[in-house]
């Protein structure tokens, strides 16, 4: 009952995180937060804002393990059929955006300018962006399963349609497991970049992880006692998550509590207010 009920604990984390950012219609697109808790007895739940400039009409839909699919991406689209069954959000009902699947594998994909995937190699398979999270979904029981296939042999993604306000689809993926692990997948130059660790708890947008991470350092150096970046800036809103999160309870019924607080502290104000 305790492992069902850290998963029961977690999605309604990470839906109740995800609806509550979408009620804000940002001027700007990107303004995106994506968090992970681990409080004691492994009690994980994740949590992220969908701070878009626009309702994305989304849904939720759920899958039952044992689906086939089809890549989308042409004749060398990749084919596969699902392991596991899952509850994703949909945007503009074009693609999976967040979910989480039976196994409390929980992916989210968020806007980066940066992204470049590159030209896939003649005959590859091939998969449309608008899938990628849903291929891990699909496939993945755990952080450490999906970082070992995807090194072994990187998705090659194609750039899906532009979205109905015309934005060009850029994005990076995060994911957590029911553990408490965590990676962050980037294409920076059409090359796949992978962060794998707990400690990369949280998401956000520009600039790629690996600046945010440096630009992070510096703010911990300066200390959050002391002074914390306040805009509504992508890698603002890192630091001070980050700084914070550190900072929450670790008893596990709180966990919810604390994932609530962190999303609002870092969720951009609507600007009719």
């Amino acid at each position: 009952m305790m492992r069902t009920g850290k998963r029961m604990l977690l999605l309604a984390a990470w839906v109740a995180g995800w609806a509550g950012g979408t009620g804000f219609m940002m001027q700007e697109a990107g303004a995106c937060t994506r968090i992970l808790y681990v409080g004691d007895r492994n009690m994980v739940a994740t949590g992220r804002n969908m701070d878009w400039n626009e309702d994305m009409m989304s849904n939720l839909w759920v899958f039952p393990r044992g689906i086939r699919r089809n890549g989308l991406a042409g004749p060398n689209s990749l084919d596969w059929q699902s392991r596991y069954g899952s509850v994703i959000v949909s945007g503009y009902e074009a693609g999976s955006t967040d979910g989480m699947n039976e196994k409390g594998f929980v992916a989210n994909l968020l806007f980066l300018a940066e992204s470049d995937y590159g030209k896939p190699p003649e005959n590859a398979k091939v998969l449309s962006l608008s899938l990628w999270l849903q291929y891990f979904l699909d496939n993945y029981a755990t952080v450490d399963e999906a970082v070992r296939a995807q090194r072994q042999s990187p998705l090659h993604l194609i750039s899906s349609k532009p979205i109905p306000n015309g934005k060009e689809s850029k994005v990076h993926l995060s994911i957590s497991d029911a553990t408490g692990d965590s990676a962050i997948f980037e294409y920076i130059d059409g090359k796949l970049v992978i962060h794998h660790g707990r400690d990369y708890k949280v998401m956000a947008n520009s600039p790629i992880y690996s600046k945010q991470l440096a630009i992070n350092a510096y703010w911990e150096e300066v200390g959050g006692t002391v002074f914390l970046p306040g805009t509504s800036r992508s890698a603002d809103r890192f630091a001070r998550t980050s700084f914070f999160l550190r900072r929450f309870p670790k008893n596990w019924r709180q966990a919810i509590s604390a994932v609530f607080p962190a999303r609002n502290m870092i969720t951009r104000p609507s600007p009719r207010c």
